[in-house]
């Protein structure tokens, strides 16, 4: 095997799609841990035969070369570094060096979530500084660290003042607020992906993703939901909020070609956007699925709910500048797919 790679967070939902990519396009070796506290089984996703169970470890495909971990990444962590030989110790392989480590592991649930229990989500710091310290050590060829569209001053995103967000927005000279816990957290893990860089020589990217939305993502988010309610004809149809406000929806498989191509290019921790440059509201993307469905139903607006800032999309001049990339998946062609996803599930039997 060529390289071996780690992902954390691959049960969730970008860190899932990566670990398929990784599996279907590369021989090379692939440890994942998560503590599957969101998502499920790589057994009930991922297209190989399972073999194995050591400990905590199952592996999976051709020569065992996937090995999923569930587990606390903080506590792998810690592990590894008190043991750099805790892999081989622990489940048989003689991992030297980590090539490509992708850092998805995050607590994060939506909206809810993310306004609802906010001292949870602050966890995230936690998280990120035993990631951090740990890369700091063992040195990996390459590190993906994931920040968020949430880390921007949300004062640039409201009805009155909404732009497309540039990756010039945030300075670390001149602090904008960001959005909750979630957004703070993020913002500290670019300033410490900055001092990984500059001080310990780790090659960094960090990303600042837009809404991902894709087929299998989790009911809890809104795109996957507004398609299941549009494929059972729900009518009148609640939105949360207004529905006016706006983000910037983008594919998943344009953010994993994105983030793979960012990474063979950016190695000092410059965080770059991704999206489609592009505003659409909830009562758009409601208005595409019921099209999808044949109907036009009331829409029904949930004041009471949480719905973050009124408009966040951003600018992709940077991208598009020193990446040459632009997303290739039309908003239309992307709700299909989730559209027509929805529509076997709803297909399926109830189990009993």
């Amino acid at each position: 095997m060529n390289k071996t790679h780690l992902v954390t967070g691959g049960c969730g939902f970008v860190g899932r799609n990566m670990v398929k990519r990784l599996f279907t396009t590369t021989k090379d070796r692939i440890v994942f841990v998560d503590d599957l506290s969101v998502g499920t089984h790589p057994s009930t996703w991922l297209d190989a035969e399972e073999g194995a169970t050591i400990g905590k470890g199952t592996f999976f495909g051709e020569n065992d070369r996937l090995l999923f971990i569930q587990d606390d990444i903080r506590e792998v962590l810690r592990e590894l570094a008190d043991t750099p030989a805790y892999f081989k110790r622990e489940y048989r392989l003689d991992i030297e060096r980590f090539s490509d480590v992708f850092h998805f592991a995050a607590i994060v649930g939506g909206r809810a979530k993310i306004d609802g229990d906010p001292m949870m989500v602050a966890l995230d710091l936690a998280i990120d500084a035993e990631f951090f310290y740990w890369i700091c050590r063992h040195k990996p060829e390459r590190v993906l660290y994931p920040s968020s569209s949430a880390a921007y001053p949300v004062d640039l995103q409201t009805e009155s003042e909404a732009i497309a967000l540039s990756e010039s927005d945030i300075d670390f000279k001149k602090m904008g607020q960001p959005d909750m816990t979630y957004g703070w957290s993020k913002l500290t893990g670019e300033y410490l992906a900055h001092i990984a860089a500059a001080y310990y020589g780790v090659s960094v990217t960090c990303i600042r993703p837009f809404s991902g939305y894709g087929e299998d993502q989790d009911l809890t988010y809104p795109i996957p939901a507004i398609a299941a309610r549009a494929a059972a004809k729900e009518d009148p149809f609640e939105v949360w909020g207004s529905g006016y406000q706006g983000r910037d929806f983008v594919h998943i498989d344009d953010v994993l070609d994105c983030i793979l191509l960012a990474m063979d290019h950016i190695h000092d921790g410059t965080a770059i956007n991704i999206g489609m440059g592009r505003l659409t509201t909830f009562r758009e993307i409601i208005e595409i699925f019921t099209r999808f469905a044949g109907y036009k139903p009331e829409i029904k607006p949930l004041l009471d709910k949480p719905v973050g800032v009124h408009s966040r999309y951003c600018n992709m001049d940077f991208v598009k500048g020193k990446l040459g990339w632009g997303a290739k998946i039309s908003l239309e062609e992307g709700l299909r797919r989730v559209y027509d996803e929805a529509v076997k599930a709803q297909a399926q039997p109830t189990p009993n």
